[in-house]
């Protein structure tokens, strides 16, 4: 076996095993998890059908919100520092490039465990906490432009879908300015970012047309995230 050989089978072991550990951890979805398991009531026959945090408060409201807010922080959090952790172990060092790109791989599917988790019939939720939380592991300049643009346009307007549109649109421009010259990194963050604004479709559509629902801090049955 050759030296190339070994280091394609090294780096597709690699990839393969940081891809399994963060889509199982997306996988782990908050909202459904405690509404289906905890209140009996799944989440999805609720409001706008999303496994979403926005709908699960909207639809039952109360403390154990912040629990799906821990679990879906959480499980980026081990999804990301999981991957980088398998890349340092399959590198045998931490190469900073490596680290970072090991970042960008484990957020793309993480995100696709959350938007489609196996075990939950690939019916999830559209991303942005788990997203705003991978903005902040990987680099605090994304996460600035990030968070800091989805919070003023939230407290402007109450429509939480506007920023997290403003959230995935902007993640693959600020990734490019941070990273330049690193082909592999700009185009993970466009499919990380294509896929929260993919997810956001409908809350466009409805923004479009004038009828989508504002944020509100109380609990309703039913109503369109």
């Amino acid at each position: 076996m050759t030296l190339g050989t070994d280091l394609g089978d090294t780096l597709f072991l690699m990839a393969l095993s940081i891809a399994l550990l963060a889509y199982l951890c997306g996988c782990f979805n908050g909202a459904v998890i405690v509404s289906k398991y905890i209140l009996r009531d799944d989440v999805r026959n609720h409001g706008s059908g999303n496994a979403g945090l926005t709908n699960f408060h909207r639809t039952f409201g109360g403390g154990l919100t912040a629990v799906v807010i821990l679990t879906d922080v959480l499980k980026a959090v081990v999804a990301l520092w999981g991957g980088v952790l398998l890349a340092s172990y399959f590198n045998g060092g931490a190469d900073p490039v490596l680290m970072v790109a090991a970042k960008y791989w484990a957020a793309l599917f993480c995100l696709l465990g959350h938007m489609f988790p196996v075990m939950f019939g690939f019916k999830g939720g559209k991303g942005i906490l788990s997203g705003g939380t991978i903005a902040l592991m990987i680099d605090w300049r994304i996460a600035l432009v990030v968070w800091g643009g989805f919070i003023i346009l939230v407290l402007l307007t109450r429509y939480v879908s506007l920023g997290s549109v403003w959230a995935g649109g902007s993640f693959p421009f600020i990734s490019w300015y941070c990273y330049p010259g690193m082909p592999l990194i700009t185009l993970l963050a466009f499919l990380c970012g294509g896929l929260v604004v993919w997810q956001h479709r409908g809350n466009i559509v409805r923004l479009v047309q004038g009828n989508e629902r504002k944020l509100t801090f109380h609990k309703k049955k039913e109503g369109k995230e």
